[in-house]
């Protein structure tokens, strides 16, 4: 059994697809959009075969994004090193995303760095 994909909704469906396609190297099928409801949808495919379902709808409701809250939390990507790790975090800090912690190897021997990505979801590089 594996994960097929993982689904977030967004605001900004344009802006999250450009997000990932220029970080984390995704790649895009072309856009669903069920006319009937205004529900849009990509599916973005990572070079490991992971996808990752962005979609919206007009009647959307912002909730409160703390990154303490409960439920999926953040989504991590693995870049291969740690200069890639460092590389990649300096390239989103100079874009204006947030980095909230590392680059740094954990307590449990993991090189990451956090970053507060598109929307305000919290994403995760490692080595």
């Amino acid at each position: 059994m594996y994960i097929e994909h993982i689904a977030m909704y967004v605001n900004d469906l344009e802006k999250t697809k450009e997000f990932f396609i220029k970080y984390f190297g995704a790649s895009s099928n072309g856009i669903y959009h069920n006319k009937k409801t205004d529900f849009k949808s990509y599916f973005l495919t990572f070079d490991s075969g992971c996808r990752l379902e962005i979609m919206t709808k007009p009647e959307l409701v912002d909730d409160i994004e703390d990154l303490k809250r409960t439920g999926f939390i953040h989504i991590a990507f693995s870049v291969g090193s740690k200069e890639k790790v460092d590389k990649l975090t300096e390239i989103l800090k100079i874009d204006g995303y947030e980095v909230i912690s590392g680059p740094r190897t954990t307590g449990d021997g993991y090189y990451e760095s956090c970053i507060v990505g598109i929307e305000g979801n919290q994403i995760e590089i490692t080595a």
